[in-house]
């Protein structure tokens, strides 16, 4: 199963009114391990200017985003790496909707609500007394996230797909993933989402003690007397 963590930051809070993205970062994530593989990419918004408060959050500036791409130049770069697969996102509905806005600019169809998975609503229905921003959430689980002095798209993707992990379950969701494909006890699930089988030896590795050691290993148990437990062993 192949998931997209993704984060955007923006000129300010509404599409609506005209607010546009200006940086998205991403990464992938195969049966629930990331792959190492990440799109991260800053986006000239044209004529509209960083609103203040959101300057404050991102610390991106107008003058930063003067030579970069516009999100035009970069939408079949995004589509490669956006398809196929789940987009995950925290506080989805204000991405997506940033997004869409962009998307429907270029006359393209909108990616459908039911490819994306909201990370927010997760952590609601998990810790329901909250606190639940990403911040907490790391707090929660033990994540590290001291570098984080400012939002960054793809620092946040990264912080998420730690936290998101965590609120499937941890690692031990992708343990259950392979016994739900049918996996063996002898199979490892690859991040790649391929199978591979664990073989035997064709001979057992040389044992490291020597004869010296398992005397004195035996001399030492017999010190414990004929009852003592390591005599069965």
């Amino acid at each position: 199963m192949r998931e997209i963590i993704f984060d955007t930051e923006t000129t300010g809070l509404s599409p609506r009114d005209g607010d546009r993205i200006i940086e998205i970062g991403a990464l992938e994530l195969i049966n629930h391990f990331p792959t190492g593989k990440t799109f991260h990419v800053f986006i000239n918004p044209g004529d509209r200017k960083v609103d203040p408060g959101a300057f404050d959050v991102h610390g991106i500036s107008d003058e930063f985003l003067k030579d970069k791409p516009s999100f035009e130049d970069i939408v079949d770069e995004f589509f490669a790496f956006f398809e196929p697969g789940y987009l995950i996102a925290h506080n989805a509905g204000f991405d997506m909707g940033f997004i869409n806005a962009e998307l429907k600019r270029l006359g393209k169809p909108p990616i459908p609500g039911d490819r994306v998975i909201d990370s927010l609503q997760i952590a609601r229905r998990k810790h329901p007394a909250g606190p639940n921003s990403l911040d907490a959430l790391c707090s929660r689980y033990n994540i590290n996230n001291s570098h984080r002095t400012k939002h960054g798209a793809l620092l946040d993707s990264e912080l998420l797909a730690e936290v998101y992990i965590e609120l499937i379950g941890g690692r031990q969701s992708a343990l259950s993933l392979a016994a739900d494909n049918g996996a063996s006890a002898n199979t490892l699930v690859l991040a790649t989402g391929k199978r591979a089988s664990q073989k035997q030896r064709p001979q057992p590795l040389k044992s490291r003690l020597t004869d010296k050691e398992r005397a004195d290993h035996e001399a030492f148990i017999n010190t414990f007397g004929e009852k003592a437990l390591w005599k069965r062993v």
